[in-house]
């Protein structure tokens, strides 16, 4: 081979190199993202009212999956149908009565859920006229004022008969709302809660499907604790909304108690 078509074959090698350098580049990047993604934080839209007023339809929120332990990255999801347990290198806390879990739903395990922890394994559950009793002591509520929530609800809950309550359990104090002229959920007979399960509730009480409908959570289904709103906007189509589009700024970077 002559020397001018040794060099002209040199050339042909350098965009290729160079080519194949950036795919590995931008392959690692991904590998590294969807890794952070699997095993520390994620990103979620909420897409319903049940957790309201603590999360409103169009809140982005992040989830720490940290909350708990660190897990095998990549291990714990759904794929193709197949559910896989989360492979836990270090745990170092359980979850805990108050804290706000994302979990994939037990009867679909593809579908990612958001309520609230209310009772843990061993605590024995009772819901009497709409308040909850844990170990038969009900939990505390005070009654609140909901005009800092209402302007936020959207269309679909301005007809209904609302009152806000502030609730704690254990160290998480928060507010929970109830619509006074619903009474088909308000009593729930007495039921212990196994090992490795929890029982959780929509804060939007008498709007949310949870436990007592379905069950309980099991605990390799609790991807994380929701940490806080990091950007919130509503659109025509969440919850009747009567406006256009409004970006909440009052909500942007509020911890999710």
């Amino acid at each position: 081979m002559s020397e001018a078509a040794l060099m002209e074959e040199k050339s042909k090698e350098v965009p290729k190199r160079r080519y194949w350098k950036e795919i590995s580049f931008v392959g690692t990047l991904l590998v590294l993202f969807f890794a952070i993604k699997s095993t520390c934080y994620e990103p979620f839209r909420i897409p319903s009212g049940s957790m309201i007023p603590t999360l409103m339809v169009g809140d982005f929120i992040l989830v720490d999956k940290l909350s708990y332990g660190l897990k095998v990255p990549f291990s714990g999801g759904n794929i193709l149908g197949y559910n896989f347990d989360p492979v836990y290198l270090t745990t170092w806390g359980e979850p805990e009565r108050g804290d706000v879990v994302v979990f994939k739903f037990p009867k679909d395990p593809s579908i990612h859920f958001i309520k609230r922890i209310v009772g843990v394994p061993g605590d024995y559950i009772e819901i009497k006229n709409k308040m909850v009793y844990i170990n038969d002591e009900m939990v505390p509520v005070e009654e609140i004022s909901g005009d800092n929530f209402k302007n936020d609800l959207g269309g679909k809950y301005s007809d209904f008969n609302l009152k806000f309550y502030k609730s704690k359990l254990g160290d998480n104090t928060h507010v929970v709302q109830y619509d006074q002229d619903n009474f088909y959920r308000a009593d729930l007979e007495k039921k212990r809660i196994p090992k490795g399960y929890y029982f959780v509730l929509g804060d939007n009480r008498d709007f949310s499907h949870d436990s007592r409908f379905w069950g309980m959570v099991p605990k390799n289904f609790i991807k994380g604790k929701a940490s806080l709103v990091w950007f919130s906007m509503i659109l025509p189509e969440d919850e009747k909304n009567d406006e256009n589009f409004k970006i909440r700024y009052g909500r942007i970077g509020a911890p999710i108690l």
